[in-house]
């Protein structure tokens, strides 16, 4: 058992290596930090001049905690963008100019911001690019489980993949130092379980403590004294640099392509300090990556084995020759990765290089499981199905809820003013037969009985142009398309041109609530209120709808259902393309004005069965009200017809 547990000490003293290699530290402290937050950390203290994103989980509190740590860094620059594809092209112009830069979103995003990110690759970057797309394995809030390690291969950028929050810090630098070296984007990409879970980490004093980063983050130049890391450019001193280089053509690229084809050719003969190899001359042997390596460990102790171990931390370009070394030295092999077979491909075609008969098991055979997260069970199941040892499992190691937990389907809010919306579209829509085209945010919640307003939902803006191809293709059918606030300003209003380009005939009814309500409330370009905390002119949605040369635009308040049900019925008439707007606030930027109360109910169950509200519940086949949820919409009391809900002064 000694034996054992100096192995895993060892193991687990990587983190003391790696950090004695990227630190040089004058001073530091210690500090609990999300992974999120310990990237941001990392950011600031590597000199990040910009940063810029678009929320969306499991990454949103990156770019919100570079804005709270603001005041180590005040020659910093942050916004949330009006999408993914803006936040890369703001930061590559600054990037152009010898800034260090950090841009954020989830897995999706990255499908947005695909574009810029591709041409980046070829064009390249003069200051430290970071670019952090967190993935969502399972998916817990996203539309698709999508591998962002495929996409850094098929654009031909470098990715490191976190283990920890202390691994996510701590890549975070070597990702600024790798860019500004190769002189290209790097992706980070954390799951969801380093992005939400916390570590004690050691953090700098100085915003750049590696002594052999000898790169100003301003403006990429040479330095001899790290004191010089830190100072500021000199008033009017030029920061673009007119180049042919920054002009993508295709001569350009193609000579490019060649160029970064040996850079990365060259990249995978050597490993970071993030790949390792723990030879334990076993027989069999696992490799990992990402979270599942951390979890791997606990179970490896747990069950008391040592066995060789394969840890890739730079899954493109792979260490191939620390690839080769692992498949040397073991005759089976396991591959446990989210969420694709990225790693077991790499050994799947490592061992045919060097000729070896080597079984890998995982994805590819079937062994492991494609889809979603693997857990701490899980894992443990794999390890002792590859290895045939007993599995018994005890109560600890039962990850699923107990069956006393209760199992809900996510509902919108009680007195959510997207529920008035459509509440009041349904109404105005009977025997129209409507189809709902939904869209990406709280609203997508439509879906839900007894509303069941949303019967297509694909992705960011789709709700304006699926509703277009279904018009086009049911020409009887009333087809309504929902988009919020600030996914309109993200990527609808490109699809609201095309409507109007095409005159089709769709009803868009744009639901604002005034702010990024899913992702937690972030500001938008509607609000007036940016990153930088500062004032900006809000850009008024039905002046953009009626510049786009919307025939019929009207704005109304949904919780004023006699005239939101007309306005809707009077878009339906319309022979066009027609925008109704629901302005109301999302409950959480608002006082409760007011309460509800059930007095006398008759037993109807209308509002129940209409409106769907969680403070609504049924007791002795009577409707009542709790008063800790109910927020005083008054929706309730104009869907019951019996006049039995009361509103209660506070």
């Amino acid at each position: 058992m000694t034996e054992t547990r100096y192995s895993y000490t060892r193991l687990r003293g990587e983190r003391v290596e790696i950090s004695e290699i990227l630190s040089s530290r004058i001073e530091n402290m210690r500090k609990l930090l999300l992974g999120n937050e310990a990237i941001a950390q990392a950011a600031i203290e590597s000199g990040v001049g910009v940063v810029c994103g678009y929320p969306g989980t499991p990454s949103t509190e990156i770019l919100e905690t570079a804005a709270r740590l603001k005041a180590d860094a005040p020659n910093l620059y942050i916004e949330w963008s009006t999408n993914e594809k803006a936040a890369v092209e703001v930061a590559a112009g600054a990037a152009y100019s010898g800034v260090r830069v950090l841009v954020t979103m989830k897995q999706v995003g990255l499908n947005v911001a695909s574009d810029p990110v591709m041409c980046l690759s070829y064009i390249g970057v003069k200051g430290g690019m970071v670019i952090v797309v967190a993935d969502d394995p399972g998916p817990i809030s996203s539309q698709t489980e999508q591998d962002t390690r495929h996409f850094a291969e098929y654009a031909h950028i470098p990715v490191l993949d976190p283990s920890s929050p202390e691994e996510a810090y701590l890549m975070t630098k070597a990702a600024f130092l790798m860019s500004q070296r190769l002189g290209k984007p790097v992706i980070l990409r954390p799951t969801t379980k380093v992005c939400h879970a916390s570590a004690t980490i050691q953090i700098a004093e100085y915003r750049i403590q590696n002594i052999e980063d000898r790169y100003s983050p301003l403006r990429g130049e040479h330095c001899d004294d790290l004191k010089d890391l830190h100072r500021e450019l000199p008033a009017g001193a030029p920061r673009f640099v007119k180049d042919p280089r920054w002009v993508i053509f295709p001569p350009l690229a193609y000579r490019r392509h060649n160029e970064i084809a040996e850079m990365l050719q060259k990249e995978s003969e050597s490993a970071t300090e993030f790949d390792k190899f723990y030879n334990e001359h076993s027989r069999y042997g696992i490799a990992a990556g990402g979270v599942t390596w951390a979890i791997l460990n606990d179970v490896l102790i747990d069950l008391d084995v040592i066995i060789s171990r394969l840890k890739i931390g730079r899954p493109h370009p792979a260490p191939l020759r620390l690839a080769d070394t692992f498949l040397a030295e073991t005759e089976c092999v396991l591959v446990l990765e989210e969420l694709d077979p990225v790693i077991e491909d790499i050994l799947i075609s490592r061992k045919g290089v060097i000729g070896r008969d080597i079984q890998i098991m995982g994805k590819r055979s079937g062994f492991v499981s494609h889809a979603g997260e693997l857990l701490y069970a899980d894992i443990k199941k794999y390890v002792c199905d590859f290895l045939g040892l007993s599995n018994h499992d005890n109560e600890e190691d039962l990850i699923a809820a107990p069956d006393c937990t209760p199992v809900r389907a996510p509902v919108l809010c009680a007195g959510c003013p997207h529920r008035a919306s459509f509440y009041a579209v349904k109404t105005a829509a009977k025997g129209k037969n409507p189809i709902y085209c939904g869209d990406i945010g709280c609203y997508t919640l439509g879906n839900a009985k007894p509303l069941e307003t949303t019967d297509t939902c694909l992705c960011m803006g789709a709700g304006i142009t699926i509703a277009q191809g279904i018009k086009h293709s049911n020409p009887d059918t009333t087809v309504f398309g929902f988009i919020g606030d600030s996914t309109f300003f993200a990527s609808g209003i490109t699809g609201l041109a095309n409507a109007v380009y095409n005159n089709v005939d769709v009803n868009i009814i744009i639901l604002d609530n005034r702010i990024t309500a899913m992702t937690g409330g972030q500001p938008h370009p509607g609000t007036g209120k940016t990153m930088m905390n500062t004032d900006s002119p809000p850009i008024d949605i039905e002046a953009v709808v009626k510049a786009l040369g919307v025939g019929f635009v009207k704005k109304c308040n949904p919780f004023d259902q006699v005239s939101a049900v007309e306005t809707v019925k009077s878009a339906v008439d319309f022979n066009g393309t027609s925008v109704v707007i629901f302005e109301a606030p999302c409950i959480n930027l608002i006082k409760k004005p007011k309460l509800y109360t059930v007095e006398g109910c008759i037993g109807c169950m209308r509002c129940v069965n209409e409106i769907g509200c969680p403070s609504i519940f049924v007791e002795d086949k009577t409707a009542k009200i709790n008063s800790d949820l109910c927020y005083g919409c008054g929706l309730c009391q104009y869907v019951c017809k019996a006049g039995k809900i009361k509103e209660v002064t506070l």
